[in-house]
């Protein structure tokens, strides 16, 4: 059985059981009247404890209008930094308007029809000393800096771009006209931008990270990077003149089959695109599922494979499947998945906002509620304060195992008497409890150490081996996924086994103004998220590469 469901640019198909269970879904919605309450903006939706966050996270709905006067309020200063050479933007922040921005532009950038020649972007939420380096190692004549935000990452980024400047030789007034500053009206990261002559943005007050991929946070860096926001802002349009409607509705229908498979004990969300010419959007709609519904011990967990044929895509009795692109009942691989999602990525956006929306008023959890991402935060802090830091606490530890470039940290009970790297991963793999999952968190360099995303389908290959029920197997760059999925490891499930993995820092970076550096706060980030998750009762490990390369390799090869 087969239902699509096609408008506004967006085709939905749904694909065998899974009809059945979001059309009584969907009808209960419908006489319910949420696609009209929805559309009016009814904070009421999700219940009576959850009504007054809402009454200020829904402004995403009227997005796709009001953020069409961006490109003319950017005319003036897009102009001026185009004059002055300034033609690649770098972006300091952290959240979801991040990994936003990102998935923009390399979509409409490799879209050439759409884009035409464009500014360069670079994306830094992270406080990798390597990666950062790498960046500050460009033509730093040509930079332009996006500051997104207060988070921690967003304002150590600051600080260093603004020493790199004035050591390039920049005076006082050049080094402001260097950075633009996209945070709320009112706010310290305002403050702070006025006095010292920074280009300022205002940011919508109504809409959070999570759910603005659409707003000025995520839209002023790909406008500065040359990205045609108002053709983006077309296709969200489209999309959202039909969301009233309580059928025909391609977004509730996806809301509903969300939320039916959660309630249907299909938790997890494999998502793998084929085909869909979105680059980078599983990764934005990965920190939107995960951080909107991991609450209250329940949730979806989105699993981004690396394509329908990768370790981790074949059906199990948990899982619901989402491609990006190909339908379902297409010739090839994965088309028996139970749902398929094509359309341009603007209307995307919206569709999966409004769909995990839905989902949680059917989950009875609040979508913008993240009760639980401040604990990693505070432990973060806590150990930045420590009279030692960070950094000396934690690498005088002794590891359980030492094999060449790469150290396990763990108790030693929970490797199970492993003496190989190999059989060490294995007890990780083997710890994970049935119906759980395992999640790499990977506090590395995303462009010198990329081949680290390889050891997500090494060890979902490895599980499908080892046990009856294989585990599915998450990947995610810190410190990228305490914003991302980092709501879900605290609030979700208490089902996940945890896999850090650090690397050796050869050439650190000081945060001026603070007494760490960049290395001590990655490991500050690490850490204390581990704390949080060891005092949850969840299992974590840790992999330390005293190499990077040799250690990445050398687990490439345990793998194997």
């Amino acid at each position: 059985m087969t239902s699509v469901v096609t408008a506004g640019g967006i085709s939905v198909t749904i694909r065998g059981a899974v009809v059945d269970e979001s059309e009584t879904v969907l009808d209960r919605l419908a006489s319910d009247g949420v696609p009209s309450s929805l559309a009016s903006r009814n904070a009421k939706l999700w219940g009576p404890d959850a009504a007054p966050l809402a009454a200020r996270r829904l402004g995403w709905l009227g997005l796709p209008e009001t953020s069409r006067s961006l490109p003319a309020r950017l005319a003036g200063p897009a102009e001026q930094f185009r004059d002055a050479g300034l033609d690649r933007i770098v972006l300091a922040g952290a959240g979801g308007s991040v990994v936003a921005a990102e998935a923009i532009h390399r979509t409409f950038a490799e879209d050439a029809a759409r884009t035409g020649p464009g500014a360069e972007l670079v994306v830094l939420d992270t406080t990798d000393p390597h990666e950062v380096s790498g960046v500050l190692a460009g033509d730093l004549g040509r930079t332009l800096v996006v500051v997104v935000g207060d988070d921690i990452e967003a304002q150590a980024l600051r600080r260093v771009f603004g020493r790199a400047f004035a050591e390039a030789g920049l005076d006082r007034a050049e080094l402001a006209r260097r950075f633009v500053v996209v945070a709320e009206p009112g706010s310290a990261p305002e403050r702070a931008a006025r006095e010292v002559g920074h280009h300022f943005v205002e940011a919508e007050t109504d809409v959070d990270g999570r759910y603005g991929a659409l707003g000025t946070a995520a839209l002023v860096p790909a406008a500065l990077a040359g990205v045609d926001v108002l053709a983006l802002l077309d296709d969200a349009n489209r999309l959202a003149g039909v969301l009233r409607q309580p059928y025909d509705n391609p977004a509730l229908a996806f809301g509903a089959a969300l939320g039916s498979s959660a309630l249907g004990g299909r938790d997890k969300l494999v998502v793998a695109d084929h085909g869909s010419g979105l680059h980078g959007f599983a990764g934005w709609a990965e920190q939107l599922v995960a951080g909107a519904l991991g609450k209250d011990g329940r949730g979806l967990l989105p699993v981004v494979v690396e394509g329908v044929e990768s370790p981790g895509f074949e059906l199990t009795g948990d899982l619901r499947r989402v491609i990006l692109g190909r339908r379902p009942d297409e010739p090839g691989p994965g088309r028996e998945a139970g749902v398929s999602v094509t359309g341009p990525l603007g209307a995307q956006f919206l569709l999966w906002e409004y769909a995990t929306a839905v989902a949680a008023r059917v989950m009875g959890v609040d979508p913008f509620a993240e009760p639980d991402v401040g604990e990693s935060r505070e432990s973060t802090a806590a150990l930045l304060r420590s009279e030692e830091g960070a950094a000396p606490t934690v690498v005088r530890r002794p590891p359980a195992l030492v094999s060449d470039a790469v150290e396990v940290h763990a108790p030693e009970e929970a490797l199970r008497g492993a003496k190989t790297l190999t059989e060490a991963l294995e007890a990780v793999v083997e710890d994970v409890p049935d119906g759980g999952y395992l999640a790499v968190l990977a506090y590395l360099d995303r462009s010198g150490d990329a081949s680290a995303a390889g050891l997500r389908p090494l060890l979902a290959a490895r599980s499908a081996k080892l046990r009856r029920h294989p585990a599915p197997v998450t990947f995610g760059w810190g410190p990228r996924c305490l914003h991302a999925t980092g709501q879900y490891h605290k609030g979700g499930p208490r089902n996940g086994t945890f896999l850090q993995v650090t690397g050796a820092v050869t050439a650190d970076v000081p945060v001026p103004g603070r007494p760490y550096t960049l290395g001590e706060l990655q490991l500050a980030q690490a850490f204390g998220d581990q704390r949080v998750l060891r005092s949850l009762g969840r299992p974590a490990f840790r992999l330390h590469l005293r190499d990077r390369a040799e250690g990445l390799a050398q687990l490439a090869e345990a793998l194997a």
